[in-house]
């Protein structure tokens, strides 16, 4: 895994999502002192990733991202989360 200080890693990241490196870091310290329990803090925290990237987040996503956050039931590989992403 590349090192946080690989300019690399956040010039892929920049050009993939158009989420500045200095917003990432933000938002990864975030959600690194977040509650991941606390449905409000959960639903804040979408909120500004989906403003980050630019993406509309529909209700019904919102909700089922909450419930798989809270329940601690998030795919940990890219694949099942992409999958996760594209239902409806």
């Amino acid at each position: 895994m590349a090192s946080k200080k690989d300019p690399s890693f956040f010039d892929h990241i920049q050009k993939n999502t158009k989420v500045r490196p200095d917003e990432l870091l933000k938002l990864a310290n975030s959600v690194s002192k977040s509650n991941l329990k606390d449905e409000e803090t959960v639903r804040r925290l979408i909120h500004q990733v989906a403003q980050l990237a630019g993406k509309p987040v529909s209700k019904e996503k919102e909700d089922q991202l909450v419930q798989a956050i809270i329940k601690n039931n998030v795919p940990a590989d890219f694949a099942s989360l992409s999958k996760m992403f594209n239902k409806n």
